[in-house]
């Protein structure tokens, strides 16, 4: 298929025609196609991909902020985190055929990247930052929100079933970009009645602390302890 009927279908996929297709053409090319073009100046999309992730944060927190009026911004915050996560991020990019509209360089094409996760995500998040740059917020803004919605409304009901080390790991990556870690500080009993006391910290502070039969109960319950405490 043609390179321009990529292009074409993929403005009929998210409901955008570009003004400026140098834009969307940009939004496509990694930065392996980049670098085998000697002698010519090929821009790739790491700086629109920046640009997109801020665009991205920005829709989702406000759709979430109305769309959920009584959530705490503990529960917020893991709702995004799951939505714009990289996974997140791949599954809609492939919804929409990205992997076979990107420009890779022949190594990285041979690699698999078209089926990448990290590359699919990455020319997404590119790809609204092209069209916020085409066409301005609210075109970005219509087209985040049309194909975000479903994965907010289930991953909003999915509170029950994410285990308390999820939701902390996921709270403090999407505050801090980076996961909480556990220690344990104390074994007690004899071997058949082991006790274990485990503590999670976070920026060399100790958030939580559990005791369970088990070292991962233990630290299930830590995570909730800190959790607890976060969100209030």
């Amino acid at each position: 298929m043609p390179r321009r009927t990529c292009e074409e279908a993929l403005e009929e996929k998210i409901g955008y025609r570009f003004s400026d297709t140098a834009l969307l053409r940009e939004s496509l090319t990694h930065k392996s196609f980049s670098n085998e073009q000697p002698g010519r100046d090929v821009p790739h999309n790491e700086r629109l991909e920046f640009l997109g992730d801020a665009v991205l944060d920005l829709v989702v927190s406000h759709a979430l902020f109305r769309a959920f009026p009584d959530l705490a911004e503990g529960e917020l915050t893991r709702i995004r985190a799951e939505v714009v996560s990289e996974k997140g991020l791949a599954a809609i990019g492939r919804q929409l055929g990205l992997g076979a509209s990107l420009r890779l360089g022949r190594g990285e094409d041979r690699s698999g990247g078209r089926e990448k996760d990290s590359l699919v995500a990455d020319a997404l998040e590119a790809i609204l930052g092209a069209v916020f740059c085409d066409g301005g917020f609210e075109s970005a803004r219509r087209i985040i929100e049309a194909l975000c919605i479903a994965e907010i409304e289930r991953s909003a009901r999915r509170k029950a079933g994410i285990d308390y080390k999820t939701r902390l790991q996921e709270l403090l990556q999407a505050r801090q970009g980076r996961p909480p870690t556990y220690a344990l500080t104390l074994t007690e009993g004899p071997d058949h009645q082991r006790v274990y006391t485990v503590e999670v910290c976070s920026e060399g502070e100790t958030i939580g602390c559990g005791r369970g039969r088990t070292k991962k109960a233990a630290e299930q319950e830590a995570a909730q302890e800190a959790l607890a405490r976060l969100e209030n």
